[in-house]
């Protein structure tokens, strides 16, 4: 092969760090001339460059407006790469109910999540932004689904995605589904706590963890 790949996603990565938009876009192109793997070009070059750019951010040397500019240069990947994501074609498609928890409008991280599940083969039901713990309950319920999702980057949310096991338990429905949490703030000891069924680190994490749920 004329390019190495490992490298090559890595600049990927440092073009979305460094909010380079047109060079994310030609590395993408790239990564399709070279008929590279467009998931893995996802997982090993924007998801990660979104990542260390999550952590620029916690880290305060990035701000609102740099975490934005590296979105936007990952969604300009993301435009290249998705008509070329080979979906697993399962005729009995799981459904996942997947939304930011109310009070966040974050959706970087979920959008990725979302996309990454799509092409692992589940029935993505998206809510969305800012969603009452209550409607990712309704919306389960109505949809027959078997995964709920739920995503935050800011801990004054969190509660919100304790709220929604709460009411599973209320309604003596909790064993119907699994339920995923993920986000900056999230960790597998605030999973643990809550009593959610698993916590992932990032988006390639979340299709392993949904499989294995699934399977169980």
């Amino acid at each position: 092969m004329s390019i190495n790949k490992e490298e090559l996603y890595k600049k990927l990565a440092d073009t979305v760090v460094n909010m380079e938009e047109e060079e994310t876009v030609e590395i993408c192109e790239q990564v399709i001339s070279e008929n590279l793997d467009a998931y893995e070009a996802i997982v090993n070059g924007l998801s990660e460059g979104m990542d260390q750019a999550g952590k620029l951010f916690d880290e305060e040397e990035y701000f609102v407006p740099e975490l934005l500019l590296c979105s936007d240069a990952m969604y300009a990947g993301l435009d290249v790469l998705k008509p070329h994501l080979k979906a697993k074609d399962n005729k009995d498609k799981q459904k996942v109910i997947i939304g930011v928890v109310e009070g966040d409008t974050h959706d970087i991280g979920k959008n990725l999540v979302k996309i990454m599940l799509e092409t692992a083969g589940f029935d993505i039901i998206d809510l969305g932004r800012d969603v009452p713990p209550s409607v990712f309950v309704e919306k389960a319920k109505e949809e027959k689904a078997k995964i709920i999702v739920i995503s935050t980057l800011m801990t004054t949310t969190m509660e919100g995605m304790s709220e929604v096991i709460e009411i599973l338990n209320k309604e003596n429905i909790r064993e119907n589904f699994k339920v995923m949490i993920g986000g900056g703030p999230i960790s597998q000891v605030y999973a643990d706590k809550i009593g959610a069924d698993g916590y992932s680190v990032n988006a390639a994490e979340a299709v392993k963890l949904a499989k294995r749920l699934v399977q169980a």
